[in-house]
């Protein structure tokens, strides 16, 4: 998804959670969620859920992703993520990506 659609789905996804918040529902806080990619899809798309949260309300995104990592392997996977991160983004004397 090309960065100014993303701007665009998460204008509407905002407008979304504002008229959430002042529907009547129950709805202490929300939680965003993305769906972006083969892995959770039948059929490819992407999509956002907006879930109202509130107290007590025991919603759970359940997730089994086997062992848990330690913590150099999640120190290294940072370090990927934010070395991909610079290569897109980061500002450069000529030509950087904004």
């Amino acid at each position: 998804m090309e960065e100014k659609m993303g701007s665009y789905l998460f204008k509407i996804t905002m407008r979304v959670a504002d008229a959430l918040r002042n529907s009547g529902l129950r709805c202490e806080g929300i939680n965003l969620f993305l769906a972006d990619g083969e892995p959770q899809q039948k059929i490819l798309h992407l999509h956002m859920h907006v879930i109202p949260r509130f107290h007590g309300d025991n919603f759970r995104i359940p997730a089994d992703h086997g062992s848990r990592p330690s913590r150099q392997e999640l120190d290294k996977t940072a370090d990927k993520i934010r070395q991909a991160y610079q290569r897109l983004w980061k500002p450069k004397e000529h030509g950087a990506k904004v």
